[in-house]
């Protein structure tokens, strides 16, 4: 069973439906009632029409194994940021389409879990698993696959200025004697932890970060920043023209912070209905996963094409696309886990940090459920066991 985007020569003379979309403006996607001829795998008898993925930022290479199921001729909505076409498996169509839908600023920086409860065709969104957690009395989900092993949310600094540290720790103490700051996006669930756990003291902590390179350049590399092992590293050293320097970093999650980032999920409402469904889409997403790792050439060239498209201040060069393939997988961040096959969420991992996250969402307030247990926001019961990235 191979996902992969083919020329459909019959796609233009499809129809076009518009979907409304109460988080933001609407979607169009080819009409599943078409005359391509579905082959073996039929899926629209247990399907939605249109399987709708909401990720959770600009078109980028983290949503490649989603992206990888669209077709060579794809309808693209640069008004509602989405991209369209025929499902396709081995070749054959499956009676129903695919909508992969961009987040961030596409839809007002609206959390995933929350478009999901208020736009009932999405289908699948990306949530990280503190964010199930969190929101788990207002917006529950269940993270159905795991496309990254690891999160590659990470802090990064100046070897240059801070040429002994390796660690957080490491970083946190040459930050408290320089005088430097660690500059982050405020409300940043993983800062309150590492605050809250003594890790990082708030004193040097500076919420104000804007996505941009400017303070950290005029800095001079005095001060840390956060950012994302797939991205800045590449950035900062080919692309930010005033740095143009390399730049070292830590993973977040080797602070305690092990959260399961971007997690394909459904509404927890919604699982019994969908399962018939699941049963079959999950296999379906680890076998383009790893046939995008294999292979992405094609996908990143639809992502640079979506990028120049939605037009939304977003940049994001071929450069980058391919650096965070090859980061993603030379680091572990996607990987089989500690076993053979892709998209398992590790029970004991769970267990773990869930029980992090419960203590500190409790303590700040958060939208948390009081009842809720680790396995309820997470199911492995739909992965094939066969699929997975080669050894």
């Amino acid at each position: 069973m191979t996902p992969t985007r083919r020329t459909l020569a019959t796609a233009s003379a499809m129809s076009v439906i518009a979907l409304a979309l109460a988080a933001c403006s609407s979607a169009t996607t080819a009409d599943a009632d078409s005359d391509l001829e579905v082959g073996a795998l039929d899926l629209s008898g247990v399907c939605p029409e249109t399987i709708v993925i909401q990720t959770d930022w600009n078109p980028q290479a983290e949503h490649g194994h989603v992206l990888n199921l669209i077709g060579d001729d794809p309808t693209i909505d640069a008004d509602s940021k989405s991209v369209s076409s025929p499902l396709l498996v081995d070749d054959a169509y499956t009676g129903v389409d695919i909508e992969v839908r961009a987040g961030g600023p596409a839809v007002g920086y609206s959390a995933v879990q929350s478009l999901m409860y208020q736009d009932e065709t999405i289908t699948l969104g990306y949530v990280h698993s503190d964010a199930a957690i969190s929101s788990s009395a207002i917006t529950p989900v269940i993270g159905v696959m795991t496309q990254m092993d690891v999160n590659p949310q990470m802090v990064m600094w100046d070897p240059e200025t801070y040429p002994d540290v390796e660690t957080i720790d490491d970083l946190a103490a040459a930050l408290e004697e320089s005088g430097g700051a660690w500059r982050y996006f405020g409300g940043a669930a993983y800062m309150e932890y590492l605050i809250a756990s003594g890790i990082v003291p708030e004193s040097i902590t500076d919420g104000g970060y804007d996505g941009t390179p400017a303070s950290f350049v005029s800095d001079g590399g005095v001060a840390a920043q956060q950012g994302f092992a797939s991205a800045e590293p590449y950035i900062y050293e080919n692309e930010v023209d005033a740095w143009g320097a390399p730049v070292d970093y830590a993973l977040i999650a080797d602070a305690g912070w092990d959260i399961y980032g971007s997690a394909l999920s459904v509404r927890a409402d919604e699982l019994d209905e969908l399962s018939p469904c699941l049963e079959e889409l999950v296999p379906i997403l680890q076998q383009t996963e790893v046939d995008f790792y294999a292979d992405p050439d094609d996908t990143i060239e639809l992502i640079l094409e979506l990028v120049d498209a939605y037009n939304n201040g977003w940049t994001y060069s071929q450069g980058v696309a391919e650096y965070a393939v090859g980061t993603l997988i030379a680091e572990e961040i996607v990987s089989n886990g500690d076993n053979g096959y892709i998209g398992d969420f590790d029970p004991a991992r769970v267990e773990e940090f869930f029980d992090t996250g419960m203590d500190l969402f409790q303590e700040i307030a958060a939208d948390v459920d009081a009842e809720l247990e680790p396995a309820d926001i997470y199911t492995n019961e739909f992965l094939d066991e066969t699929i997975g990235l080669p050894e």
